[in-house]
This record gives C-alpha cells, sequence and structure tokens, in this order.
C-alpha cells in the first residue's frame, strides 16, 4: 500500500462518495487541492462551493483549477466556513471536506480557531443530505496549537449517535503531532 498523506487517505472516501451533479463544499480551500478533486467528480451538472479567509488562498485555487482542466462548476469566496449556510439549502451537500490549521506556505498567523470551526462543522452538518459525508483533516501543535483539535474532537465524539455515524484515526507511530483525519456521514 501506498504511504499515503493523511489528505490522501481522506480523499479515498471523498472519492467513493461524489457522483457528478452532486454540490460539494470545500470549507477551507487553502491551496485548491480538494476543491479540485471535488470540482472533476461533481463534473459539469455538479457545482462546489470554496470558502477561506485570505485572498492567497483564493488566488492558488483559482490557479489550481486552471492547470487541473476542471469543469466551470466551482465558486470561490473570500469568506469563513462559518457562513456556508448562506450559500446552500439545508440537506442538499454530497460532501464537506475541511483541512483545520494554517494555509500551507502561508502566515501561520491565519489559522482556523476552535470555535468558528465548530460553528462551520455544525452549519455543515445541516447541510448535508442523508448519507452525505463530511471529512476534517485536523492539524495541531507548532503553531496551531493543541485547543481547537481537543475542541473539534470533543464536539464531534458527542454527536447523536442515531443522526451521524463518526470515525476518528489517528497515525499511532509519527512524530510531531501528526494530523487526525475525521470522518461524519449523516445517517
Amino acid at each position: 500500500m501506498k504511504n499515503f498523506q493523511i489528505t490522501e487517505w481522506l480523499q479515498r472516501f471523498i472519492r467513493e462518495q461524489v457522483r457528478p451533479g452532486d454540490i460539494c463544499i470545500d470549507a477551507t480551500m487553502g491551496n485548491g487541492n480538494d476543491t479540485a478533486l471535488l470540482s472533476q467528480l461533481a463534473g459539469d451538472r455538479g457545482r462546489v462551493l470554496a470558502f477561506d479567509i485570505q485572498q492567497i488562498a483564493l488566488d492558488h485555487t483559482k490557479e489550481k483549477l486552471l492547470q487541473e482542466r476542471c469543469p466551470d462548476n466551482a465558486e470561490l469566496f473570500l469568506e469563513s466556513h462559518e457562513n456556508m449556510e448562506k450559500y446552500a439549502e439545508s440537506e442538499t451537500i454530497s460532501c464537506i471536506t475541511f483541512n483545520l490549521g494554517y494555509l500551507p506556505g502561508g502566515d501561520h498567523q491565519k489559522a482556523t480557531h476552535a470555535e468558528s470551526s465548530i460553528r462551520a462543522i455544525k452549519a455543515g452538518l445541516r447541510l448535508l443530505k442523508k448519507r452525505g459525508l463530511m471529512t476534517l483533516c485536523i492539524y495541531s501543535g507548532g503553531d496551531t496549537g493543541f485547543s481547537e483539535k481537543e475542541a473539534v474532537l470533543e464536539y464531534i465524539r458527542h454527536l447523536d449517535p442515531k443522526k451521524y455515524l463518526v470515525i476518528q484515526s489517528e497515525y499511532v507511530n509519527r512524530p510531531n503531532n501528526p494530523p487526525v483525519p475525521a470522518l461524519i456521514i449523516r445517517l
């Protein structure tokens, strides 16, 4: 088996989830990798909403979408992920992806925070359709600290098991606070 990065591991589940015509959200577009993947999977009939608070993220994502020759189905918003409900209707989203922490190669002082990330996760759960998937890649340590990781994990551990299946995984033999992946499936 290939030595997957956590984001690649999560993308395996995204590939299984998203179908042509789906509506998807990249809650933290960063450098555009997940936005491009969602765009390609949703296809010409689909739609992708992508959010970030940094202009550099939007610029990188625009470039990535062009480089990957993605369909013209992505809308990029210079806005916090906690406001995603302004742009989509309840129970219409097939897949939402989050990468919590800071923009790789960007300003480490501009990072996601527990309070706004949990509000965004709550909003995303309201938007997910039945059998919809939310992926979370939770970075911690170094510049971003551990408070967001602990708060997000605490929140998702207590989601109603009759409404959501929550799966958390972890690297157990990697140093330097590796990211924690989690999947949430709306039942």
